[in-house]
This record gives C-alpha cells, sequence and structure tokens, in this order.
C-alpha cells in the first residue's frame, strides 16, 4: 500500500515520493521558561503523546516528562514551525487528551490535569485528576492513556511490572480501569500484559492493542469492556481487591491451544483480532480510527494500529458477529524511521505519526521522530475488507476486480491455525488445517468476491493468500495477505 500515500515528513527517511521537513531545523520557537532555545538545543522528541489542539497546532508528549504545543505543522515550510514548552516535569507521560480547559496526561503514577489559567502557553496548575494504583518503581510499571469512549468515560490501561521491585500481586497491574470526574478510579478489565495503546472504533467502543510476551501468545487488539479477563494471570491476584468486577471461575489453564483455553475459563474473552508474530507486526501500539470523510483513502470506519518493533502501521477491519467483535488485519505502512508509538489525525485529513525507539530495537534506524502522512488521492488496489459467512467469507476491494483470475479458485489459497496458550513468551502457529474454497463468485460490478468455503473453525486465525488476483486493469495486490481471527461463525 504504500504508493498510495504520499508523505510530508519530521524526522524521516523513506523510498516512496515524500515532501520532507525536518522539525529540528525550525528556527521559529516560543518558549516562556527559555527565551534562548532553539531546536536542537537538548529537544528529544521522544513522542509518547499526541492529540490534536487547534487549527494548526499539535500537542506532542515526550517520554522524558515534557509537552510541547508545535504550531504551523500543516504547512511547508520548516522555519515557520513553532515551538511551546506548555509543561515539563511529568513522570513518563503516555498519552495526552484534551479535556475542557486543559489537559489530561497519564504518568506513572496518577492522571493529571493541566491547565494554563492566564494564556499564555504555558501551564500553571498541575492538578491529581485520578490516582489509586500501585507504583512500585519496577522498570516496566507504565501506566497509558487517558482515552474516552462514547459514553464519556476516562480509560487507564496498566503495563504488568517487569525487571527489579515487581510486583503484580497488588494494585490493578495488567488491569484496564476507568476514571470518573472526582478522581475516582474503577478497575474493569484484567489479563493485560504491556497495553501500549487505545482507540474508539465509530460506535464508541473502545479498543487496546496488547504485545507478545508471557502468556500472550501473538500480538491481540482487544475489546475492552467491563468484567473480562484476556490472556496474562500474572496481575490477576487484584480480583481479589475490594471494588473487583473480576473473580475467575477456574484455574486459568495452561499448555492447551487458546481456542480450548477460551471455552475452558468463561470470563476469558477471545482477541479481537491476532496480528500474527512478524507476518503483521510483534508489538502492536497506538489506536486510531480513521474518520476522515475520504481524505485518508477509501478506508473510513477502519482502524490503523501501530507497530513498534516492524516500525510500520496496520490496517484493521472490525465487524461484530453474534455479539463479538472480530475481524481482519492487513499491511498498510512502513519503513518509518523509528518505532511507531502514537498516532493523530488533522483536520486536513492527514496522519501525525510519533515515534520512538526508547532504548529497545526497531527496524527504523533512528531513534526518535515525528512523520505528516497524506493521501495522494489516487486509487490502489487493495482488500479493503473481509467478512465472515455462514459459508466462507465475502472480500471487497478498493478497484474492480478482474473477473477471469477473481473466479479462478486457484487464485486464492486459505488456511487457518492458532496458538499454544501457555506461560511461555510467545507461541508458534499451532494446528494448521486448509480451508477448502470450493468457489468464488464476482459482484455484478466487481467490487466484491464471496469465497465459499469448508473448514472454518471459530476461535482460529484465517490467514488469506491471493496471490493469482489482478484487479480489471491487470495490477496485483501489493500485499495479497490477509488475516481473519473467526471468534463466531455467523448463523446467517
Amino acid at each position: 500500500m504504500r504508493s498510495l500515500f504520499v508523505c510530508a515528513l519530521l524526522l524521516a527517511s523513506s523510498a516512496c515520493a515524500y515532501d520532507r521537513f525536518d522539525i529540528l531545523t525550525a528556527s521559529s520557537v516560543s518558549n516562556s521558561r527559555d527565551k534562548d532555545w532553539k531546536p536542537g538545543k537538548g529537544l528529544v522528541l521522544e513522542v509518547s503523546g499526541l492529540c490534536w489542539i487547534g487549527p494548526d497546532r499539535l500537542g506532542v508528549a515526550i517520554r522524558k516528562g515534557e509537552i510541547w504545543f508545535i504550531d504551523g505543522v500543516l504547512g511547508n515550510d520548516p522555519a515557520a514551525l513553532k515551538y511551546t514548552l506548555f509543561a515539563s516535569g511529568l513522570q513518563e507521560p503516555l498519552g495526552l487528551l484534551p479535556d475542557g480547559d486543559g489537559y489530561l496526561v497519564v504518568q506513572r503514577t496518577e492522571m493529571t490535569k493541566l491547565r494554563d489559567t492566564n494564556g499564555d502557553d504555558v501551564a500553571d496548575e498541575y492538578l491529581t485528576a485520578a490516582r489509586g494504583w500501585s507504583v512500585t518503581g519496577a522498570y516496566h510499571g507504565y501506566a497509558y492513556g487517558p482515552e474516552r469512549d462514547a459514553a464519556g468515560n476516562l480509560w487507564i490501561t496498566l503495563n504488568l511490572d517487569m525487571g527489579d521491585r515487581s510486583n503484580n500481586k497488588i494494585g490493578w497491574r495488567g488491569w484496564a480501569l476507568t476514571a470518573n470526574s472526582a478522581g475516582e478510579i474503577f478497575p474493569q478489565a484484567a489479563g493485560l500484559r504491556s497495553p501500549c495503546g487505545m482507540g474508539t472504533n465509530r460506535q464508541g467502543d473502545i479498543f487496546v492493542t496488547d504485545q507478545q510476551g508471557n502468556w500472550v501468545p501473538a500480538t491481540p487488539i482487544h475489546h475492552l469492556r467491563k468484567g473480562v479477563f484476556y490472556t496474562n494471570p500474572e496481575g490477576i491476584a487484584s480480583q481479589n481487591l475490594p471494588g473487583s468486577p473480576l473473580k475467575l471461575s477456574a484455574e486459568v489453564p495452561k499448555n492447551i491451544p487458546y481456542p480450548d483455553a477460551v471455552r475452558a475459563l468463561p470470563e476469558m474473552a477471545p482477541a479481537a483480532v491476532w496480528l500474527p508474530y512478524n507476518k503483521m507486526g510483534r508489538s502492536a501500539t497506538d489506536l486510531q480510527l480513521i474518520d476522515a470523510v475520504g481524505k485518508f483513502g477509501p478506508f473510513d470506519g477502519q482502524l490503523l494500529a501501530g507497530e513498534f518493533t516492524n516500525s510500520a502501521i496496520h490496517r484493521v477491519f472490525l465487524e461484530k458477529v453474534e455479539g463479538e467483535y472480530q475481524g481482519a488485519c492487513f499491511s498498510f505502512l512502513d519503513g518509518f524511521p523509528s518505532a511507531v508509538v502514537r498516532l493523530a489525525f488533522a483536520p486536513d485529513g492527514s496522519l501525525f505519526v510519533g515515534m520512538t525507539n526508547r532504548g529497545w530495537s526497531s527496524l527504523g534506524a533512528r531513534a526518535y521522530g515525528l512523520q505528516r502522512v497524506r493521501w495522494d488521492g489516487k486509487s490502489t488496489f487493495a482488500i479493503k475488507e473481509m467478512r465472515a459467512k455462514p459459508d466462507g467469507f465475502e472480500l471487497t476491494f478498493t478497484e474492480p476486480v478482474d473477473p477471469i483470475s477473481a473466479a479462478n479458485s486457484e487464485s486464492w489459497k486459505l488456511h487457518s491455525f492458532t496458538y499454544l496458550y501457555s506461560s511461555a513468551y510467545g507461541s508458534e502457529e499451532i494446528d494448521p488445517q486448509p480451508v477448502l474454497i470450493k468457489s468464488a463468485e464476482v459482484a455484478a460490478d466487481g467490487f466484491s468476491v464471496r469465497l465459499y468455503c469448508t473448514g472454518m473453525r471459530e476461535l482460529y486465525v484465517h490467514e488469506l493468500h491471493a496471490p493469482g488476483l489482478k484487479s480489471a486493469t491487470g495490477q496485483t495486490l501489493p500485499d495479497p495477505r490477509a488475516f481473519y481471527t473467526l471468534n463466531r461463525i455467523p448463523k446467517s
């Protein structure tokens, strides 16, 4: 899908058609705390939070504890960029959200409300907006958010402690929480490991990414809701604390196929989508709804998922079947110069991509960066949606397909697999089985193909390849793969 986009870069390099400018070469700087500050004099833009806050102003949280406002980012002149240091002294903020007359940010110890009461673009109030989770000082004890759902709930997710001083038996580590306006927190769901990013779909339901590791066989995207357990039990002891909405009714199973584990533990919610290891990613981060009224291509209503290790962005199509979310993931953009951590759409439909390697390795060669991605307005042949049917799948495309190649069952390959659910770090794909494609039926307009199949399995990932498919104009798919997580086979 790389040819679908033209990107204006901030700290980036890539092989496709881009307008480029380097955010650290700008000379127009406003910083009320240091009038002599200039870009390149100490600003390490390790992006950990992004939000759009004005006609041409981007709010950026950086990992080392500061919030910056950057004006002029929709233009093409690096010299016109203006930087304002809004807040500092935070402890590893991992989110940024406008909230009434201020901004909310989750740092390790609390959710903080930042307010500028005199209009000088500098926060002069740092107010505790919510707290109440354990903070041990462990290396991996991150807190993420907040993110707001359609009901107005503010969601926070907590990483499991890892390293020295870890203690996951207290204080909601590995849980998702909500916070109210009075500063109270309410535990909602357990079983997370490293829940780095959240986002909502068009219905306002909220989702969270997790990252492959112990008890997490590959990278999942989960639908967040009250009273469920996902995969990692290392923080489950908090279910015994007052206020827990969850009490597991059985022992956590282990060393069995993932579908069997879901069936064995009633509180265990299946992943809405699995991102197969390395085929799609290794460590998902932020989620962002495409809601740009066609300004970002033909994928409105779908989610984008950031990818840390592979320095990429994936595309996710979701549907609800028998009350459970499920759907497909597709490759979308890769080749970013650093690990993709945060995503935010601008009013013009362009996407801002915040990056930091934070000491880990990624395919990107730079330590940090910020990119702007714009659609060039041209159509590219791609699988747009993949929907489950009682007897197969229905695919829709961005362009009409060639009816001869699409109707040929040899153009399609489909199989299913799952993972081993265990305490091990990740899992190989197990129990692979072919799914027989009996026939392929092309719609009259050429924009969809119905695959009639046998051998579909609930709670398995279904991996589709379309190497022989062509568009009506003879194009092949840039990436002929799709990965559908089939939690429920539709009844009708």
